[in-house]
């Protein structure tokens, strides 16, 4: 059972057992796999998420003060929104709070529980998953009806702006819009999207390695995509971002670079226009075409972004082997989940061989899910 009730009957025993009552709201919000568009969406281009059908709970009730207790650190916290980051968990709730207060959409106090089925730091968006969930929660307890954008937009700005994770917003709106059965085509720089059919079983393959985003390579990748587009912008003034720039001009922008500026921009745009070949792929239902580009993918994340680690690219390359039709890394990178497109009848058996490359290299066997596309945020008033 994966659709979010196992996490939630752990939140509410959490919540309970902290507080000695129920809460008066359940919301729940899915992690997410980006089928392709890697380290696009903050540089202004299209990526191609899909919501899976793991779950982060928040349960909650108003009170008092802001009080927070999680799964993984039971150990009750009391926050003010006044405060500033902290380095911990509960920065990221507490963002949202702040965020929602702009909107008065958070009430005077709330006590709120969080479980969760997305593992953090494995490339799913768990903190994008917590962050929709308790602007969710906590504006259902304040009894303001927020639109699902409104929803994206607070939990991006609490994990950009008060976390200080420097990320764009497709996680977010991707949890906050998401429909079982679809990916979402999002133009990061437009703020449009569309559903693609998309119901194909995926298959994580877990690399082991887990990543922080608010520290390292992740905010230093980003420096450099804004000092490359400052850069072109000598001869391109209007060029609104990286991915914008057009893949015929690519050459030349290219010539005007110094490493590691040069490979970074070649990620960026060639992964834009794959992005859109992905789309087209998937409207086609020609699956394998979309296995190519994920392949494809991976290698330039792996050798331009330079944002992959030695054991998704083992995985990787055991699932060419074993005849996936395509496999990547997915997430920001340096660690997490590789996901494994394939064809349904043989997946299993795919798998079975990655792990077994795996651990004839690291001697451990990787643990690995089925997932599906899922829908989006939810919420329910108990009380």
């Amino acid at each position: 059972m994966t659709d979010g009730r196992r996490a939630a009957a752990r939140a509410v025993a959490l919540f309970q057992g902290t507080w000695r009552t129920r809460p008066s709201v359940t919301a729940s919000a899915p992690g997410r796999v980006n089928l392709i568009g890697e380290h696009v969406d903050y540089n202004g281009g299209p990526v191609l998420p899909v919501a899976i059908d793991r779950r982060t709970v928040v349960v909650a009730a108003p009170a008092k003060t802001f009080e927070f207790v999680s799964e993984l650190d039971p150990e009750r916290v009391v926050r003010t929104p006044e405060e500033g980051r902290s380095a911990h968990w509960t920065d990221y709730v507490l963002g949202v709070v702040r965020e929602l207060s702009r909107l008065d959409a958070v009430p005077r106090g709330a006590r709120i529980a969080v479980a969760s089925d997305v593992p953090a730091g494995g490339g799913l968006s768990s903190s994008a998953a917590l962050t929709v969930a308790t602007a969710r929660a906590l504006s259902r307890i304040a009894r303001v009806a927020l639109t699902p954008r409104q929803v994206a937009a607070a939990a991006f700005r609490a994990e950009h702006d008060f976390v200080g994770v420097r990320c764009g917003t497709m996680d977010q709106v991707v949890i906050a819009h998401a429909r079982a059965g679809t990916a979402l085509a999002y133009d990061s720089g437009s703020g449009s999207f569309e559903r693609v059919p998309f119901d194909a079983p995926l298959r994580l393959v877990d690399t082991g390695v887990r990543h922080r985003l608010t520290g390292g390579g992740y905010n230093q990748r980003r420096a450099e995509c804004e000092a490359a587009l400052d850069r072109l912008r000598n001869r391109w003034p209007g060029l609104p971002s990286l991915a914008a720039l057009p893949l015929t001009e690519l050459d030349s922008a290219l010539g005007m670079l110094e490493e590691p500026l040069v490979r970074r921009v070649r990620h960026v745009v060639t992964e834009t226009a794959r992005v859109g070949c992905a789309v087209a792929a998937l409207r086609a239902r020609r699956l394998g075409v979309m296995g190519r580009l994920m392949f494809e993918a991976h290698r330039s994340m792996a050798e331009d972004y330079e944002a992959s680690c030695e054991e998704a690219d083992l995985l990787v390359s055991a699932a060419r082997e074993h005849g996936a039709w395509g496999a990547r890394l997915t997430g920001a990178g340096w660690g997490g989940m590789v996901l494994v497109l394939a064809p349904e009848r043989s997946a299993d058996r795919i798998v079975a061989g990655m792990q077994e490359a795996f651990g004839a290299v690291h001697g451990r066997t990787p643990s690995t899910w089925s997932v599906r596309a899922a829908g989006g945020v939810r919420a329910t008033v108990t009380d």
